[in-house]
C-alpha cells in the first residue's frame, strides 16, 4: 500500500499539482495518465523517493518493499544479467553479498559463524535458494535466452537491456511496483506476457504508459493528472475516456433532464461492464467492475487535436502493385525479400516485422526515397499519398516559424494555415514559435498538419504514435477508423492496429505473410506462429 498525503510539487513558479491525497491499495493496478508535461513521471519519482516533493509525504505499509523500473540502461553494464536482476531485491542481494564475504574469509571466527547463521535464516525466509531460478524464469518470460543470463549487461543490445531492467523491477514479488513506460521496445509476445503477469499480480502497481491496450488489459483504476489536479477513477483507460466524453456531451446538452442523464450513464456502465466481463484478462478487470460508479463520471478538461483526413478524390481500382521487392541494410542484412502484393480498395494494411527497419525501408522505397536491391512498385494514376516518416529531423532544420513552415507544403493564406495549426492545438503566439525548438510531440503534430493539407487518398504512416500523448493518439486513431481512403502503416500500438487494420502483411527475409484477419487473432493463432517460425528460418 502507498499513501500520498498533502503532496505538492513545484518547479520555480510552475506548480504541477497541490494537495494530492490518495491511497493505492493491494491488488489494484493504477494507470497514470495526463498530457505531455503534466507530471506523470514526476509523480512516480516523488513516490519512489527519487524526487523530494515541495510539500507533503509518501509512506508505504509497514515492512513493505517498493521496486522501480530503472530508466538508466548503462548503470549495470559491469554486472552480469543474472546479478542485475537479483539486485532488484535489495534486501536479499545485500544478504547474499554478506554471506559471500564471510564464507570467503580465511580467518573465520565464532562471531562470523553466528553472523552467518543469522544470514542463512534470513536467506531461507526470503527464498534465497530459488533466487537464481526465479530470476531465470523472469528473464526467459521476457525473451532473454539462457545463453545470455551470465553475460555482462554491457554486451547486450539496448532492447535486451530494457527487458532485463523490467525483470529487475518485477523480481522478488515486490509489495509496491512503479513502472514508467514498461512496454517501450518490447515486442508483441513480450507485451502479452507482461499483461498476463500483471493481471495476476497481487500487490500494488502504478504504471505510466501511452499503450492504451496495455492500460486497458491490466488497470483497475485510472489516475488522471489534468490542469494541476490529480484525480482517481475506478476503471481502465477506455472506461475513463468513453465515460468522460459521454459526460462532456451531456454537459453540452443543457436541455437533458437529470434523470435522463443518470439513466444514460447507468446504461453506459452496464454495457461497459458486460464487455469487460467477457475479456480474457479477467483477474484485474473483475476487481474493476466492483468499483464502477455513476457518480464518478465527469467530463475531462483535456483537449484533443482535430485530426481530420479528407481525400480530395476517391481512389480508382489500381492503388499500388509491388513486385519482387528486396531490401538490405548497408552491411548486407536482408530486411525482406521477394515481396509481392497488390493494395485493393478499402485496404488498411499494417506491416509487421521482427526487424522494424524493414517497414521503414519499404515505406522509403514506395515513397521514392530509397532504391530497392531488387523489384519494382507502381502506383495507380488516381492515387495521391501523404507520408509520415519515422525520422522527421530534416524537416525541422530551419528557423522558420510554424506558419511559414506549414505554408511550404500547401496553398493558402496565413489565416488558412493558422486554422490547420489550431486544429493541432497550436494557438495564439505559439504559431510564431521557431520550428527548430519544438519538442518531439510538437514536431509530430506539425507533420500531421502537413499531411492534412494534402487531402490524400492514401496515407503512409511509419510508427505514427511516436512522441504523441494519449489525447493525440486517441484523436488520430478515431479518424483513421472512418477514413475513406487506403492506409499503409506500421505501429507498436496494439489498439491502433486492432481498430484500424483490416489486413496484415508481415515482412520477412524469406517472403511475406499476407492475411485478411484481425490483429488479435493473428498474434494468438498457432497456425500463424508456425508460419512465422518457418519464414524466419527457425
Amino acid at each position: 500500500m502507498i499513501t500520498v498525503s498533502n503532496l505538492a510539487i513545484q518547479f520555480g513558479k510552475r506548480v504541477l499539482y497541490n494537495d494530492v491525497n490518495m491511497k493505492f491499495t493491494n491488488g489494484n493496478i493504477y494507470g497514470v495518465i495526463g498530457a505531455n508535461g503534466a507530471g506523470k513521471s514526476t509523480f512516480l519519482k516523488a513516490i519512489s523517493g527519487e524526487l523530494e516533493p515541495t510539500k507533503g509525504s509518501v509512506t508505504l505499509g509497514p515492512g513493505e518493499r517498493l521496486s522501480v523500473l530503472s530508466q538508466d540502461h548503462f548503470k549495470f553494464d559491469e554486472y552480469t544479467v543474472m546479478d542485475t536482476v537479483m539486485m532488484g531485491h535489495t534486501v536479499l542481494w545485500d544478504i547474499m553479498k554478506q554471506r559471500e564475504e564471510l564464507y570467503a574469509k580465511t580467518d573465520f571466527t565464532d562471531e562470523d559463524g553466528l553472523k552467518v547463521s543469522e544470514l542463512e535464516e534470513k536467506f531461507a525466509e526470503l527464498d534465497g535458494w530459488n533466487a537464481e531460478s526465479d530470476a531465470a524464469m523472469l528473464l526467459s518470460g521476457l525473451g532473454i535466452k539462457e545463453d545470455k543470463h551470465y553475460m555482462k549487461m554491457g554486451d547486450l543490445s539496448g532492447k535486451e537491456k530494457v527487458r532485463v531492467m523490467l525483470a529487475q523491477a518485477l523480481y522478488g514479488n515486490p509489495d509496491n511496483l512503479l513502472l514508467d513506460e514498461p512496454t517501450n521496445d518490447l515486442d508483441m509476445d513480450t507485451v502479452t506476457w507482461l499483461e498476463e503477469y500483471l493481471s495476476n499480480f497481487e500487490h500494488t502497481v502504478l504504471v505510466v504508459s501511452h499503450d492504451r491496450h496495455f492500460l486497458d488489459s491490466v488497470c483497475t483504476h485510472t489516475v488522471d493528472i489534468d490542469f494541476g489536479k490529480v484525480n482517481m477513477f475506478a476503471g481502465n483507460y477506455s472506461f475513463w475516456y468513453e465515460s468522460s466524453q459521454l459526460a462532456l456531451r451531456q454537459q453540452q446538452n443543457q436541455k437533458a433532464k437529470a434523470e435522463e442523464k443518470k439513466k444514460e450513464l447507468e446504461e453506459f456502465i452496464r454495457r461497459f461492464s458486460a464487455n469487460v466481463a467477457k475479456s480474457k484478462q479477467t483477474t484485474s478487470r473483475k476487481k474493476m467492475l466492483e468499483k464502477l460508479n455513476v457518480e464518478e463520471i465527469k467530463p475531462s478538461s483535456r483537449k484533443y487535436p482535430g485530426i481530420i483526413f479528407t481525400p480530395d478524390r476517391e481512389p480508382g481500382n489500381q492503388i499500388l502493385e509491388v513486385s519482387g521487392l528486396r531490401a538490405e541494410t548497408e552491411d548486407g542484412v536482408v530486411l525482406f525479400n521477394d515481396v509481392n502484393f497488390n493494395v485493393e480498395k478499402g485496404d488498411k494494411i499494417v506491416f509487421l516485422s521482427r526487424d522494424p527497419r524493414a517497414m521503414t525501408a519499404l515505406f522509403e522505397i514506395i515513397n521514392g526515397n530509397r532504391k530497392p536491391q531488387a523489384g519494382k512498385f507502381d502506383w495507380g494514376v488516381t492515387i495521391t499519398t501523404a507520408y509520415l516518416p519515422l525520422d522527421n529531423t530534416d524537416f525541422f532544420e530551419c528557423d522558420l516559424n510554424l506558419v511559414d513552415w506549414l505554408s511550404q507544403f500547401g496553398e493558402g493564406n496565413e489565416v488558412y494555415m493558422k486554422g490547420f495549426l489550431g486544429r493541432m492545438l497550436f494557438s495564439g503566439e505559439e504559431v510564431l514559435k521557431k520550428v527548430n525548438v519544438l519538442s518531439g510531440g510538437e514536431k509530430m503534430r506539425c507533420m500531421i498538419a502537413r499531411m492534412q493539407l494534402r487531402n490524400a487518398n492514401c496515407l503512409i504512416l511509419d510508427t505514427p504514435t511516436n512522441h504523441l500523448d494519449l489525447e493525440s493518439i486517441q484523436a488520430f486513431n478515431n479518424n483513421l477508423k472512418s477514413y475513406k481512403g487506403n492506409i499503409l502503416f506500421a505501429s507498436h500500438d496494439h489498439e491502433f492496429i486492432e481498430t484500424v487494420a483490416n489486413r496484415i502483411i508481415e515482412l520477412t527475409p524469406n517472403g511475406i505473410i499476407d492475411k485478411m484477419m484481425e490483429y488479435d487473432e493473428y498474434i494468438t493463432s498457432d497456425h500463424i506462429k508456425e508460419m512465422r517460425a518457418r519464414m524466419y528460418g527457425e
